[in-house]
């Protein structure tokens, strides 16, 4: 009888281990893998990225998200459109250019970039040393003047704001420089102005700060009335007084959006359920980033450069 018992027992445990091993590949294919595309680890988008990841993996069971960390916006939008990733954090205009075949895109145009959501502003500060008689953007005209490295979204964004006020580079001495390249240009007086697209507080611009006395340049109503018709990736933000040590002043002037985009060949259920992850924890999300808490339902299509995603549109709409 035991004998009986014991040859019942092994025949019921090579069953379900017959039924588990059967069952664990089904459970892989029902389980679809997505990645972010972010940029670099000290950034702020490969954090905010793993957040996204991590609501998404929590959130959604048939759904695993993880990131890569890339070269940023340019490197993203290449990514997205060869279908090396579902979803992509990048900067709206650039996403607009690569949509458009303009600026670096020129002639290489990227027509399936879809838009999910924009996220937090990337603004545009134009600093300059308050000893240096520039006070607004037209005092630029005749000094020599960093623009961001070449090739890069904040040269763009100092071509084009000079633009706005009638000046171009053949009134001003250009310099390609990254930012951490212009605060020490600053800081040196090898330049009287630079121009930096990042979120504020920005490090370079804080640790010049430190050691020396600087003013935040404005841009206008009508400057950005301007950029507005031409350029409608941009918006208006504030930097609030005391960001910067002695800038006692709110600041107007302009800004980009981070943005999540994705590719027109994604799912539309893949890309419903992980907005509706992302944007339903948003609290969650700002608890595991700073850059979390500047996210909103509100200010979700502010900005918006591409055609949105049919599942993004689901989401929004519903």
């Amino acid at each position: 009888m035991l004998k009986k018992n014991l040859s019942i027992l092994m025949t019921a445990l090579l069953v379900l281990a017959l039924v588990l091993a059967a069952a664990a590949p089904l459970a892989a294919q029902q389980r679809t893998f997505v990645t972010i595309a972010t940029g670099g680890l000290a950034g702020v988008y490969y954090p905010l990225g793993g957040g996204m990841a991590r609501l998404i993996s929590n959130e959604v069971p048939h759904i695993s998200a993880s990131v890569q960390s890339t070269g940023a916006s340019v490197a993203n939008v290449g990514l997205l459109d060869r279908g090396n990733v579902e979803f992509a954090l990048i900067q709206n205009d650039i996403a607009y250019y690569a949509a458009s075949g303009t600026e670096m895109f020129e002639g290489r145009a990227m027509p399936a970039l879809r838009g999910v959501a924009m996220l937090y502003p990337e603004t545009i500060q134009i600093i300059a040393l308050a000893g240096s008689g520039i006070h607004s953007v037209a005092d630029l005209a005749g000094k020599r003047v960093a623009v961001g490295a070449a090739g890069s979204g904040t040269e763009a964004n100092a071509r084009q704001i000079l633009g706005a006020y009638g000046i171009t580079y053949d009134d001003i001495q250009e310099d390609y420089l990254s930012f951490a390249e212009a605060a020490s240009n600053l800081r040196d007086r090898n330049v009287d102005a630079a121009f930096i697209t990042a979120g504020f507080p920005t490090a370079a611009v804080t640790d010049l700060a430190t050691s020396l006395s600087i003013r935040v340049i404005p841009v206008s109503d009508d400057a950005f009335a301007s950029l507005e018709a031409n350029y409608p990736f941009y918006t208006q933000v504030v930097i609030p007084a005391d960001t910067y040590r002695n800038v006692t002043e709110d600041t107007q002037t302009v800004a980009v959006m981070a943005m999540l985009a994705t590719h027109a060949a994604v799912d539309a259920d893949i890309v419903y359920d992980s907005t509706r992850a992302i944007f339903d924890n948003l609290d969650e999300l700002a608890a595991l980033h700073a850059a979390g808490g500047r996210i909103s339902l509100a200010t979700a299509q502010a900005g918006q450069p591409l055609e949105l995603h049919e599942g993004a549109a689901r989401y929004f709409n519903d």
